[in-house]
């Protein structure tokens, strides 16, 4: 079996679970050719996994101080460039065309009458799941940024809906969370890292922060660290707390750590307000909408932590795919959630418990 997988390259969280899912495909024997967008090919890093990838302009969102820029955004969009590379694939040579919300591979086989999987959490909001309010006009624009034949959202809990658990790479990481480890993890890349080192620097605890706008180096009770794979996830592994951005992936590994976790999500993301706002009705993590001393001395002071040991989704996908039409997908959402293992360190009544309770 041979596939064509589109991945948004705009974010490091869709690469984390591309790397994620090509493990677990290459498990089943199964052949990837890898398309990614959104950045220029020189700023991706551990790509070694992904081999003779392809790599396209796309279209992404201009961040500027913390918050998506709607005139850059769209002044810095090439569509002429975009159907340009939409008519370089071909897409009809495959068995199987999935994108994690990719706009290239997804227009290409709209274009080519060729059914595409959508695989990731943009799906998601798909469905009846907590989302940011008076955002009608986003929410459209996400259904036509990649669209789909078909599509498999993912989330940190089923709400009810026909949607998978977290995509995460389980051998990356222990789940036995340090208690006695004192250091909070910062990763906020939408943000100026010497106005966050400012504000962390008057705070009476110690923080790693990865960032590529500043030197390596330790800046007071701040170590800065450039990005790695390995080296971000030794970082994770090392901290009990995380503050970042509202974005899914990291929050998602955070979750299945148990790590404390307060998010600031970009203003103007529709995605990441919605993300915020399931943080808030789950109560496993906490929101600012700024990233101020107060704000995060309260979190490192006041939060606890709620793990949720999710299963190995990419292993269920890759086998879900290698059969795929064959094999139904609510099978595998049914089986995904009752492997869900809820540890509520968090005494919250708010947090939902049990299995997918369908129909209700």
């Amino acid at each position: 079996m041979k596939i064509l997988y589109g991945v948004q390259g705009t974010g490091n969280g869709h690469l984390t679970r591309a790397r994620a899912m090509q493990k677990a495909l290459l498990a089943q024997g199964i052949e990837v050719d890898w398309v990614f967008s959104g950045r220029p090919r020189e700023e991706y890093f551990g790509m070694e996994v992904f081999g003779d990838y392809q790599c396209f302009q796309g279209l992404s969102f201009s961040i500027k101080a913390g918050q998506v820029d709607p005139i850059k955004t769209v002044s810095q969009a090439s569509f002429t460039k975009l159907l340009k590379d939409v008519q370089a694939l071909k897409p009809e040579q495959y068995d199987l065309v999935i994108s994690d919300f990719e706009p290239v591979v997804a227009w290409a086989a709209k274009v080519k009458k060729v059914s595409c999987i959508g695989l990731g959490h943009q799906y998601a909001f798909l469905h009846d799941i907590p989302k940011t309010k008076n955002a009608f006009a986003s929410y459209a624009i996400m259904k036509w940024f990649a669209p789909v034949s078909e599509a498999i959202g993912v989330h940190w809990h089923h709400f009810n809906q026909p949607i998978l658990p977290p995509i995460i790479e389980q051998q990356s990481f222990s789940t036995i969370n340090d208690p006695s480890s004192k250091v909070a993890l910062v990763y906020l890349p939408f943000e100026s890292t010497t106005e966050v080192i400012k504000t962390l620097n008057k705070l009476p605890f110690r923080f790693i922060v990865h960032a590529r706008d500043i030197d390596c180096g330790f800046y007071g009770n701040v170590h800065v660290k450039g990005f790695s794979v390995t080296g971000f996830k030794d970082s994770l592994q090392a901290c009990d707390s995380v503050i970042c951005n509202a974005g899914f992936e990291l929050a998602s590994e955070c979750i299945h750590l148990g790590k404390r976790l307060l998010v600031k999500p970009l203003a103007g993301q529709v995605e990441q307000l919605s993300n915020a706002e399931a943080l808030k009705t789950l109560g496993w993590g906490d929101v600012t909408d700024h990233i101020d001393a107060k704000s995060i001395c309260y979190f490192l002071t006041t939060a606890k932590a709620t793990q949720v040991r999710y299963p190995d989704v990419p292993k269920l996908l890759a086998s879900w795919i290698k059969q795929y039409p064959r094999v139904e997908l609510r099978d595998i959402v049914e089986m995904a959630w009752s492997e869900v293992d809820i540890n509520s360190q968090l005494e919250s009544t708010s947090s939902p418990k049990g299995v997918m309770e369908w129909g209700r």
